[in-house]
């Protein structure tokens, strides 16, 4: 540990030489044409929960091209009309000559604004690829909730990020604090996904195969998550299912990737009844999914973000995680949290929510 950090000391002295940008405290951008955003750091529900960035600069600036650089855990997020140009940045791919030839012509397109947004941590990385761009203004963080950003150097517009004060502040609303003071705001905080007919095909074949008639519910369900912290009890999904279907007629399908497959499996195991699957399909063919269904159901994770572009009913579970942060926004999106013990929530808990929302709904 003591030599990691002389390395990144020593990496950050060079950098600062080299690289140092002297601050400009103007809030003055122009009328740029062409930005790139960085954000190949964070995961996709960051990803998702900041879509309201986008979509604030092309509110501010709707002629502007935004090119944007993610990575390969986060940019599925960003299947929507906002993003003109999209870069997976792969660090295992940096010795690969096609690859890097790529990187470095997107970096060096002539931007007017590279903006690096944060959300709760500050990615070198992300900086380093801001300085390295050929872009005239260059927007990225000071300090963060009191921490500051060691390169901050490589930035010209040197933003202040504190959110320590509001704590409860939704993460669509804190990704534009690094814009806020150029005038580039957004009361639009959902996030969006676009989806098109090859998914629309995929889910509804899914729906075709599962028999499905007229008076019968469709819900989904995920029961995976990256997190063990944030995973709810696998027997508390297999008795809700059972509450569910002696109340209603119900179809159910989990959604999930083979990294979910253990979790899956018992599901399937210890239902008493049949549930279907719908598995490995890209995240815009699952957001199709969930928006032909009555109700969804998840754990707080990736996929729960997805749901929250949908305009389904849905049911977010959450634990540790403080839901007036991460919960999706929108009529008809609810959450349940009861403590940092996510299994503090009963199957009975979340039944009465279900009832409820199926209630409404009046299959």
């Amino acid at each position: 540990m003591k030599y990691e950090k002389i390395f990144s000391s020593l990496i950050l002295f060079f950098l600062k030489i080299f690289l140092s940008l002297k601050e400009n405290k103007s809030f003055d951008l122009g009328t740029p044409k062409k930005f790139l955003i960085i954000r190949q750091h964070n995961q996709l529900g960051d990803m998702f929960a900041g879509i309201s960035l986008f979509k604030a600069v092309k509110q501010k600036y709707p002629e502007a091209n935004v090119s944007l650089i993610a990575s390969p855990q986060n940019f599925a997020a960003v299947q929507n009309k906002f993003i003109s140009k999209l870069f997976v940045f792969d660090k295992s791919k940096l010795f690969q000559f096609n690859y890097l030839k790529k990187l470095y012509q997107i970096l060096r397109t002539d931007y007017e604004v590279v903006i690096v947004p944060v959300t709760v941590s500050i990615s070198l990385t992300s900086n380093l690829l801001a300085r390295i761009s050929n872009s005239k203004i260059r927007i990225g963080p000071a300090s963060l909730d009191g921490k500051i950003n060691d390169s901050a150097f490589l930035f010209d517009r040197r933003i202040i990020l504190d959110w320590r004060k509001h704590q409860d502040c939704h993460i669509a609303d804190r990704i534009l604090d690094i814009v806020r003071p150029f005038g580039i705001s957004t009361e639009d905080y959902r996030s969006e996904l676009t989806v098109d007919r090859n998914d629309e095909l995929i889910a509804n074949n899914f729906i075709s195969k599962i028999n499905r008639d007229g008076k019968e519910y469709l819900v989904g369900l995920h029961v995976g998550a990256g997190k063990p912290q944030n995973k709810w009890s696998l027997i508390n999904y297999v008795t809700l299912i059972g509450l569910l279907q002696k109340k209603y007629e119900v179809k159910f399908y989990l959604t999930g990737t083979d990294t979910d497959r253990d979790e899956i499996n018992f599901i399937l195991t210890n239902s008493p009844i049949k549930i279907y699957t719908f598995l490995n399909q890209r995240i815009t063919a699952v957001a199709s999914l969930i928006s032909k269904s009555d109700l969804f159901i998840s754990n707080d994770t990736g996929v729960m973000h997805a749901a929250g572009t949908t305009e389904t009913p849905q049911i977010s579970i959450f634990g540790p995680t403080n839901p007036l942060n991460w919960a999706p926004i929108g009529l008809n999106k609810f959450f349940f949290r009861k403590s940092e013990l996510i299994d503090d929530i009963t199957p009975y808990d979340v039944f009465q929510l279900c009832k409820s929302v199926l209630d409404n709904l009046k299959k």
